[in-house]
């Protein structure tokens, strides 16, 4: 098999409804058998240029196209079976109830022959180190669990172009590593184009041969072999948001503080998940006492399936306590219980605020102001009060060129700030942040810190799920790790 070979010319693309194009003039050529590590600022147009060589892109009512763009001189939607694309959203890619049936689905669609097809489906899954049976429902499957499924379900197609955005987003360290290599290993083998969007290059930086960075609003910055691209325009790339292992964002040291008053204890917590149509949940991580302080950043870490989303989820009241002790005490809880579980959501507004792992889904409206408004017009602000709040976030976290923008358009790192800022709006005394610095430029992840950090010597308490070691090293006070994967949980 030979790799796919790719073609732009002046191609751009504007999203429905959008003043200004996700990107513009962009002629680009990749030949049969390239790695290309694809870069540039978020918001650049990265993932829109995936989803364009994809043929994913739709009609007149979600955009309108300039130029051409073709693989192996067809247009992309034409190109059955050639392109494998894994989106940022794993979740939106799973179609089948059990874990095999779905990485053999794009296999059957192909029309491969049924020995072949689960030939293919065990060596997929071993690949990504998926390690269940193949009748395990995919409900039941962790979010990094659900990003290997997504993966090896378009390893097993063989594609001839793999297009991967942001991979290994939501995987912990050794994840990362088994994913790159595997990826790695088949595009050796096999001889595929590859394409690869991740904003910490080192990662891909041994394995890729190109590297292409965009220019935001159109047109290529940088394009050259990887090494002499990061190498020789590192300092210049850093500056513009790129994630250079040389050149890391500045943040000042983590100072010492003391702790604020007692939020929230909790006192051999378990904490896990009902599948459906049972009633008892499956206990997903046990055991577990800690204390969240005001002014404090306390981090959950480790690895993919141990239970951190489902605890986050429990802490921010969202789930039930599966056994032991969760209180608020009444600093947090204000007169409201001592379990936040109980508590109505508009009282939760100003005493836990949530962002879950995938942004979309806790947007609500048409319109990135317009989601920003929700917990302010809740709590009953006034007008200006609301806009004043608005207008501060969406300045601060770079969303002003998207304010009247759908939420669902958005880039992958500009939706992760749109959620983070919704939550913001409310002003809580504590938020619980599922793996809030997804898919950011340095630029930007070095502004999240830095707001979250003025947020926590106000004396707002912040619990962050994330496997970002610069984020535990720039943020976090306290660390809650959890072990081995055990139970079920999402």
């Amino acid at each position: 098999m030979s790799g796919a070979h790719v073609r732009t010319h002046g191609w751009g693309w504007t999203h429905a409804g959008r003043a200004r194009p996700a990107i513009a003039g962009l002629d680009l050529t990749i030949e049969p058998g390239e790695r290309v590590l694809l870069l540039g600022a978020s918001g650049a147009g990265k993932s829109t240029l995936l989803h364009g060589l994809a043929g994913v892109l739709g009609g007149d009512d979600e955009g309108d196209q300039t130029g051409s763009i073709v693989v192996d001189g067809r247009s992309p939607s034409d190109s059955r079976g050639v392109v494998g694309l894994v989106l940022q959203d794993p979740d939106s890619q799973i179609v089948m109830a059990r874990v095999g049936d779905d990485v053999a689905f794009a296999c059957e669609n192909l029309g491969v022959p049924r020995e072949e097809i689960w030939r293919r489906v065990r060596w997929a899954l071993d690949a990504v180190g998926l390690n269940v049976p193949l009748d395990h429902p995919t409900s039941r499957l962790s979010g990094g669990q659900v990003q290997r499924l997504v993966i090896a379900g378009i390893l097993a197609m063989k594609p001839r172009l793999l297009l991967l955005d942001e991979p290994t987003a939501n995987l912990d360290p050794e994840g990362v590593r088994e994913v790159r290599d595997v990826v790695a290993q088949v595009a050796r083998e096999t001889g595929m184009t590859l394409v690869v969007v991740e904003h910490r290059v080192a990662v891909w930086s041994d394995v890729v041969t190109r590297a292409v960075v965009l220019e935001p609003g159109g047109g290529v910055l940088a394009d050259g072999e990887a090494r002499d691209v990061l190498v020789a325009q590192g300092a210049h790339l850093a500056a513009r948001g790129i994630w250079i292992p040389e050149h890391p964002p500045r943040v000042p040291e983590l100072p010492s503080r003391a702790r604020g008053e007692l939020l929230m204890r909790a006192d051999e917590l378990a904490v896990g998940r009902s599948p459906f149509g049972q009633k008892e949940p499956v206990v997903a991580a046990s055991g577990l006492s800690f204390e969240l302080n005001a002014g404090t950043t306390t981090a959950i870490l480790g690895v993919n399936g141990a239970g951190k989303s489902t605890l986050a989820l429990t802490i921010a009241g969202l789930l039930r306590p599966a056994a032991g002790v969760l209180h608020a005490t009444p600093a947090l809880a204000d007169g409201r219980g001592a379990e936040p579980r109980r508590w109505r959501s508009r009282d939760l507004l100003t005493r836990i605020g949530t962002v879950f792992q995938h942004p979309e889904h806790q947007f609500l409206t048409g319109h990135v102001s317009t989601e920003l408004a929700i917990g302010p017009r809740a709590l009953r602000h006034s007008d200006d009060e609301v806009k004043q709040r608005t207008s501060e976030l969406l300045e601060r976290l770079r969303l002003e060129h998207v304010a009247d923008a759908n939420p669902f358009t958005l880039s992958g790192g500009e939706k992760r700030r749109l959620s983070v800022a919704t939550v913001l709006a409310s002003r809580p005394r504590m938020l619980v942040l599922d793996e809030p610095t997804f898919g950011q430029d340095s630029q930007t992840w070095r502004e999240l810190v830095l707001l979250l950090r003025g947020l926590v010597d106000d004396g707002a308490c912040v619990v962050a799920v994330t496997h970002d070691e610069p984020l535990v090293c720039a943020l976090a006070d306290e660390t809650i790790r959890l072990g081995s994967p055990q139970g079920v949980l999402r």
